[in-house]
């Protein structure tokens, strides 16, 4: 049997990491600087005022890669107690529910000193070691998957200190380096939390308008009719995905047909089979379990029989705008039960006259399309930022001359 070797560019070397510039040294993390851990500190602990501390909750919902300003604060009694850590120090989390996140590392920039709770590893680098790279290093493929295969226990994975100071890690020749790499990264960082918070802007702005304009509250230029109370399902008829259900789970980005289900997920993937598609669009999917609904003008399979698959009753409903309104209703969530023909269907809404309703659509579509054209953005930076990552980490790419 042949084996094609990999052939290693010039300049290169084969490492115990992978393939990396010859001026790159491989170190395990117990060289790089210090260990210690956290202790003390729970949600008891918590005051209004005081100093500035950090739970490894944190670490997994708040923070990505680095942050400069914790929310907690406790006593200096508290503080006594706990383990200090200073600007540059690298903070892990000690556990998680997957092998995939644990050892999820956050670097501290804050100006003052912090304090962290237990189940915290925590390194402070040595002075030729860039702590921001070492951050992003931490969170990238090469060691997730390292931390992945260290990681013990089922229902809680947990990672000790040790581990952490087994991982191998690639590192350029100079701190210079290291740091343009992590300015490098940081500046992407700083382009998707911007567009991240346009978004979140957008989004608040939209709901606004959606309170005002589908309740009547701001009437658009040259309406003024009565609105009139109408049921859903005055408006909707349903039909029962049962004919449209898919029969494999055996999804593919190569395949054509989306399988949708009206929760979070929605499109769970997409399916070769060409029989049972459902072609009466637009649509409205809406789960009885959940209430969640989706507005679909696409063809496509259904997952579950809980989903309802509601349609226009007439011509004369404006299906974008009836899905609008229900956006706005508190579904009441009965006993894991299917409402929607005993109870959801006559539940009132009020609707202006076609026109007013077409007038209004129009305005929350821009607004969606504006929303989307922004989030497409965001997920093209973060596909960047990942591709970056693997380049610049590895020293694929270099930012300075040897």
């Amino acid at each position: 049997m042949t084996t094609t070797l990999q052939k290693i560019p010039t300049g290169y070397k084969q490492t115990d990491v992978g393939v990396i510039p010859t001026d790159w040294v491989v170190k395990t993390c117990a060289e790089l600087g210090s260990f210690y851990k956290g202790r003390g500190i729970s949600s008891r602990d918590l005051v209004p005022d005081g100093l500035p501390c950090i739970m490894y909750g944190d670490i997994y919902v708040k923070f990505d890669t680095k942050f400069s300003s914790p929310d907690f604060r406790i006593t200096k009694e508290t503080a006594a107690k706990s383990s200090m850590a200073k600007s540059g120090d690298l903070f892990f989390t000690g556990s998680g529910e997957t092998a995939e996140e644990i050892g999820k590392c956050v670097v501290y920039q804050g100006k003052k000193n912090i304090y962290i709770g237990g189940d915290i590893i925590a390194l402070s680098p040595n002075s030729n070691t860039d702590s921001l790279f070492l951050a992003y290093l931490q969170n990238s493929p090469l060691l997730l998957s390292q931390k992945a295969n260290l990681g013990q226990g089922y229902t809680v994975v947990h990672i000790y200190t040790e581990h952490i100071k087994s991982l191998k890690v690639p590192l350029p020749p100079t701190k210079n380096e290291q740091t343009a790499i992590a300015t490098t990264l940081s500046d992407v960082d700083a382009t998707i939390e911007k567009l991240s918070l346009l978004v979140e802007k957008k989004k608040n702005i939209k709901h606004g308008a959606m309170r005002e304009l589908l309740t009547g509250k701001r009437r658009l230029t040259g309406f003024n009719g009565k609105w009139k109370m109408k049921k859903l399902g005055e408006l909707l008829d349903y039909e029962q995905p049962t004919p449209y259900l898919v029969k494999t789970k055996d999804y593919s980005d190569n395949h054509t047909v989306p399988v949708l289900t009206a929760g979070k997920t929605f499109i769970l993937g997409y399916t070769a089979e060409d029989t049972g598609i459902f072609k009466n669009l637009p649509a409205i999917i809406f789960d009885d379990f959940t209430t969640a609904t989706k507005y679909v003008d696409f063809p496509f399979k259904a997952k579950s029989s809980a989903m309802k698959i509601l349609v226009p009753k007439t011509e004369e409903t404006n299906l974008k705008f009836v899905f609008a309104k229900m956006q706005l209703i508190d579904f009441k969530l009965g006993d894991h039960k299917r409402y929607w023909i005993s109870e959801y269907r006559h539940i009132e809404i009020a609707t202006p006259e076609p026109e007013e309703q077409t007038a209004i659509t129009n305005i929350l579509s821009d607004m969606d399309a504006e929303i989307e054209k922004l989030e497409s953005q965001l997920t093209k930076y973060r596909d960047l930022k990942q591709g970056m990552m693997q380049s610049l980490l590895t020293g694929k790419i270099r930012l300075l001359a040897k």
